[in-house]
């Protein structure tokens, strides 16, 4: 199987070339990443714990799902493939915010991502795929944050940065 490309961008979110992921993460380079938020009516969010296995926060707690988009694929395209291939189910998302990280990884890799936040809901358990996801379970935003000041190392780099930076907007959107 080949390597799947990642969108590289600037600041603006303009693509400016592809790059197989490994290589682009290995460089840091500015690429297009999503991360998708699935709540249920409850206001409770779905996590997923990441597969024991991934190259990269093996067993960490995350967001729905996360990943990158395919040249000439949408935010909302990328994130309904992505929750079909991890979660096993699809449903409306809304591109809300986006904002630029760096995150450095103990095994030399960076995730440096122009990241589109996604939210949408759902309310049945998903059908995981156990080659990405471990576990998965719902949490109240409240909880998360009470949880991520006791256990930070649980949960994965990108999402503790979403999650402090956004924890408002995430929490308005829902309300």
């Amino acid at each position: 199987m080949t390597e799947e490309n990642v969108i590289l961008v600037n600041e603006k979110d303009e693509q400016i070339g592809l790059m197989p992921k490994m290589e682009a993460h290995e460089k840091a380079l500015l690429h297009r990443a999503f991360s998708v938020f699935v709540f249920n009516k409850k206001n409770e969010l779905m996590l997923q714990q990441r597969a024991s296995h991934k190259y990269h926060s093996p067993l960490l707690w995350a967001n729905t799902c996360c990943s990158h988009q395919r040249e000439g694929e949408s935010n909302i395209e990328a994130g309904k493939r992505r929750l079909q291939e991890e979660m096993g189910f699809v449903t409306e998302i809304e591109d809300t915010i986006s904002f630029i990280y760096k995150a450095p990884f103990d095994n030399g890799l960076t995730e440096h991502e122009f990241d589109h936040v996604l939210i949408g809901n759902y309310e049945k358990d998903p059908v995981i795929n156990p080659d990405e996801v471990a576990a998965w379970k719902w949490m109240s935003l409240e909880a998360i944050k009470k949880d991520m000041a006791v256990n930070p190392d649980i949960y994965t780099a990108w999402f503790k940065i979403i999650f402090d930076k956004f924890y408002e907007h995430i929490n308005r959107v829902q309300s």
